[in-house]
Parts: C-alpha cells; structure tokens; sequence
C-alpha cells in the first residue's frame, strides 16, 4: 500500500512539473511573439498574428468557445443577385432581421486588395453578420467584382449599382429607403467613401452615413510613415501586395490621381455623408485613412476618427477574440444606428487613441486569454509534426 501511495506522489510530481514547465513554455513563446519587427504588442495581437503567419487559422474560423457566446437568432440570412448597369448580375449576401421593419439599410463592400483570392462576401460574413444584430438593421454584403478581369471601375460601379439598387427596392426588402448607410474595411473602406462621392456626384440615393475601417484613401507614393514602419507584410498588409493591387485594379496610372480610386487627392470633399473613420496602430493604412478623415472635417463633413493602439490591420475581423475588434465593432454599430436617427453633430477635427483594456480585470483576462490561444495553437502546432 505503501509503494502505490509513492508511486502516485512520483505521477503527481511529474503531472505537476509537466504543467510548471508547458505553462512557461506558454508564457515564453507568447512573449516572444510579442516583439516584432516594429516593437512589441500586446499578448493578445501576438499570438493571433502568429496563428495567421503559421496557416494555424482561417478567416471562416469560428472563435473558441469559451471565448464567445450563443444566441437565438434574430435575422435571416440568404444569397441574392444583384442586378448591375451591364446587364448582368452579382452575387450578395442579405442579413435581416426576423421582426417586423421598415429597417435601416447598411451595404457592407468587403476588403481585400481589389484582386481575386484575396476577400469575398465570404471572408467576412462574421462582420456583416455581426453588424446585422448590433444595428438591428438590413446589411447586404456586395460581391462587386474585381481584377485581374474586372479592372476599375467594374468594383465601384457595381458597388454603387447595389446602393441604387438596395434604395429602390428597400419597401420589398422590409427596409426603409430613408435610412442607408455605407461600409466597408480597407480596399473596401476605399469603395464605401467612393460610391458616397458617387452618389453625390450623380444625385443619387442619400447616404446618412459611411463606415471606413481602415480604409485606404490613395494610390500615390505618398511618404506617410505608416506605410513605411508597417508595410513588410507582419502587420497583415504588405507594401508588395499594397503595389499589385494598383498595378491590378488601376493598370492606367493616370487613374492614380483620380477621385473616385484616391478620394484623400480629391478636391472636392464637400456634402459627404457623416463619417466614422477607425484605424489601427500596426498598420500601413493607418495614416491615409486618419489624413483622409480631417480632410472631411475640413470640408464640414461630421467625423469621428479612432485609432486602435496594439492592434493590426483588419483587426475588426478578430473582434470574437480580440477585446480592441470587438469595442471597434461596437463603435461602428452605435455610430450608424445614431446617424439612422440623428444627423451627427459637426466638430473640428480630432484624433481619439483607444489604448485598449483599461481596468486591471480586463487586462488579466486578455492576458489570460492570450495564453490560453497560445497553449491552443502550440498544441496545433505540436501536433501538425505528425500529420
């Protein structure tokens, strides 16, 4: 009896030296991950751009979960065509909710470079579909096309043939034809503030309000030192992919200059819808999309401007396990479901850093969660070796 009650003290010890030293092993690599290229950031943004990097996650990935939560269902969710000025169709996916409307109407324009196989309606469903509960409103995802084989101006023509499109058949579609708003995450950020240029310039449907999230606002070789400190590609956004995207979709360069594939360059910015602009730290978009933002205010367009300390470019998309994501999220959907109902007020032009998790709780529990994905993925890639 005694020799069993020594073995087992011997199995608990080595269990217990086994956890000491796979914790630390945790705690090491997401430290390590921790030091970029660029300088350190946060735990949490380390081991999510470690999992990209190493192919350990993909963009339809649903969060672990102990780290989101269920809920009934409150809109539906179906594939429709959108009919276009060519006479053909594009594909769109529609979120709306199951009670009575009229809704407001949000037409979300997917990132992704302009070019195929890097964003579709697809990707980023989680947004469109997250943005469909919190606005409890009608969002259509846009599946405008794009280059190699659909050159500018294919994207933004269809993308503004979905807004005339979504107005005129908004009583059919339970929404209501007052209330439409525009959005869009980086390549398509450039394409939600260009079909609001388009709208005013070809009074079209009024726009109450567009959600750029760090969108790219200009094609020139403009020295802005975020592209420079971000661009290697770490970040989620390289300067490579950045320049094949304009040799791509804009292979004429005099379009370069333009106002609808450079709105930052347009001379014009008055009579724009009221704007919520948010950027990220660690990103090569980061300084366009905020230059872009104050000049809107300096021609008397509404503006809120938010730049996210700790986090990447895309970093909405990772709002399930990313606190910074989520609270971005959140700050769109209040600002849109405000400018549905009231005009926002105009302020001179201001610049608000959120520094992320601010109480001691929270700090412990990003970090907690952290180490948590980083056990996650050191497993995944502890077990890859013997696939």
């Amino acid at each position: 009896m005694k020799v069993g009650f020594e073995k087992l003290g011997i199995w608990m010890m080595i269990a217990s030296l086994g956890f000491v030293v796979s914790s630390l092993l945790v705690i090491l690599s997401v430290h390590y991950w921790s030091h970029t290229e660029a300088g350190k950031v946060p735990p949490k943004t380390a081991v999510l751009l470690h999992a990209v990097h190493h192919n350990l996650v993909t963009p339809d990935m649903r969060a672990p979960k102990f780290l989101s939560s269920s809920q009934a269902p409150r809109f539906t969710n179906k594939m429709i065509e959108i009919p276009v000025s060519d006479g053909t169709t594009i594909e769109g996916k529609m979120y709306r909710p199951i009670e009575e409307g009229p809704h407001p109407i949000i037409l979300y324009y997917h990132g992704g470079a302009f070019m195929e196989g890097y964003g579709s309606i697809h990707t980023h469903d989680n947004i469109v579909r997250a943005l469909a509960s919190r606005t409890n409103s009608i969002v259509i995802a846009v599946g405008y096309r794009v280059a190699p084989k659909h050159p500018f101006p294919a994207a933004i023509e269809d993308s503004y043939d979905a807004l005339v499109w979504a107005h005129e058949h908004a009583e059919e579609l339970g929404g209501d034809s007052t209330k439409i708003a525009v959005a869009g995450d980086s390549a398509g950020g450039n394409i939600a503030t260009v079909v609001s240029l388009m709208a005013r310039d070809r009074n079209g449907p009024d726009i109450k309000a567009q959600a750029l999230l760090y969108p790219l606002t200009t094609f020139q070789d403009i020295e802005f030192d975020s592209r420079k400190t971000y661009d290697s590609g770490y970040y989620l956004l390289s300067r490579s992919v950045m320049l094949r995207a304009r040799d791509t979709y804009t292979p004429d360069e005099s379009l370069w200059i333009h106002a609808y594939t450079s709105p930052l360059d347009a001379e014009n910015l008055y009579q724009l819808p009221p704007a919520i602009v948010i950027t990220a730290e660690f990103d090569p978009l980061r300084d366009e999309g905020e230059a872009y933002a104050k000049r809107l205010a300096e021609h008397g367009v509404p503006v809120q401007t938010i730049r996210y300390n700790g986090v990447m470019h895309g970093f909405v998309s990772f709002y399930e396990v990313m606190y910074r994501g989520n609270h971005g999220l959140n700050e769109t959907a209040r600002y849109l479901s405000r400018a549905f109902d009231e005009k926002p007020t105009y302020r001179p032009y201001e610049l608000y850093v959120y520094e992320g998790t601010t109480t001691r709780s929270m700090k412990v529990r990003d970090q907690a969660e952290a180490y948590a994905i980083g056990s996650f993925l050191l497993g995944k890639q502890a077990l890859s070796i013997f696939d």
